[in-house]
């Protein structure tokens, strides 16, 4: 059916039974298998020790990113210790978390180590629940757990000002909820022929459409999403985060999200641009597994070279991807030590091979990894 006259893709009369064109889809599927069986390949020669940090960085990338789309900035260093405590990885010593990251983190590995699981209400509930532990968006007071009621009117997506805002888009009536989430969980547990990459980016756009909660509506839709690639992968490992390149490609993911959202069900353009994503967040996961092993090397060549605590906790710094240059000041910031005890380590680390000073010059010298 063509567009008829509505302006959303939920006031179809033919809600919600998507079309798309398989052949269409056919290129950008080859090219996430491609990449898919690239990484699954190096993969299998490197380990479970190097798998299990490759996932530890994914997952974490995945919490920290899935936030920051809405705009929310967790701490990377809570993030990553509170994943690596869950799956059960060293990293040495771990640094505090609160209740949000916990809870974050509780429903990005609950979508994906326990994917087979069926998805139900009471389990999206669960979710929400972990998403807002105290009740609050920021200083909103939110229903948690349960549908919202549109009792401050139609929930709408919108942008700008006050004085002149733009409406993206405009969720289903709170009365169709109880229905139409019936409707898709029944769906998603089901076998309903559609490739399960296909079926992963469906998902997506049926969750964010209906929007069925106060808040939290997006981060929920990309940890659906993530459960289904985890069916589609067979793995309980993450080693790839698309939430990570949603937010690369941000701008882009809303400009498609609201053309499909305004236009008719078929979403093959929708379904075109995710798998395209998606293919881009398996091939970044290549330079992930890249700085894995190059940090295990790194301690495997320099394992027999005696050092401090804080030389070990600024070496992994370095490793896992460090912004801008290490300088003296920002070792003892890191190391949490003073200026001089900062350039004794330092000059250490330089004497035993380890480190040498950056080249440039400048007002403040700059340190690098030798290797």
């Amino acid at each position: 059916m063509e567009r008829g006259d509505w302006l959303y893709i939920w006031e179809s009369p033919d809600w919600p039974n998507w079309r798309y064109d398989l052949a269409s889809l056919a290129g950008p599927l080859a090219a996430v298998s491609l990449a898919q069986g690239m990484l699954l390949g190096r993969l299998a020669d490197v380990g479970m020790a190097l798998r299990d940090k490759a996932s530890l960085v994914a997952i974490t990338d995945d919490v920290i990113k899935t936030s920051e789309i809405e705009g929310e900035h967790l701490n990377a260093q809570s993030v990553r210790s509170s994943v690596a405590r869950r799956l059960g990885v060293d990293i040495g010593a771990l640094a505090p978390v609160d209740r949000h990251v916990e809870g974050v983190v509780d429903m990005v590995l609950d979508a994906t180590v326990n994917a087979d699981s069926a998805v139900t209400r009471d389990r999206l509930f669960v979710w929400h629940n972990a998403l807002f532990p105290d009740g609050y968006s920021g200083m909103a007071r939110i229903r948690v757990a349960q549908w919202r009621d549109d009792a401050k009117g139609a929930t709408q997506v919108v942008s700008g000002p006050l004085t002149r805002q733009r409406v993206h888009f405009e969720a289903p009536p709170a009365a169709r909820l109880d229905d139409e989430m019936t409707r898709f969980v029944a769906w998603l547990n089901e076998d309903t022929g559609d490739l399960p990459l296909v079926k992963a980016g469906l998902a997506h756009l049926w969750f964010v459409t209906v929007h069925p909660f106060d808040d939290g509506n997006g981060r929920i839709a990309r940890a659906i999403g993530d459960l289904l690639l985890a069916r589609a992968d067979g793995t309980r490992q993450r080693f790839y985060s698309l939430s990570a390149q949603i937010q690369r490609e941000r701008k882009a993911y809303y400009d498609i999200l609201e053309r499909t959202q305004k236009g008719t069900l078929d979403v093959t353009a929708w379904l075109t641009w995710f798998l395209a994503a998606l293919a881009n967040a398996v091939t970044d996961a290549q330079a992930t597994l890249d700085a894995v092993l190059m940090k295990t090397r790194f301690w495997q060549r320099w394992s027999t070279v005696p050092m401090n605590e804080r030389q070990i906790k600024v070496m992994n710094r370095l490793l896992d991807g460090f912004d801008g240059k290490l300088t003296s000041k920002k070792w003892a910031a890191i190391a949490k030590c003073s200026p001089d005890t900062a350039l004794r380590d330092i000059v250490d680390l330089i004497g035993r091979g380890v480190l040498r000073k950056s080249d440039g010059g400048g007002r403040s010298s700059a340190y690098e990894l030798v290797d």
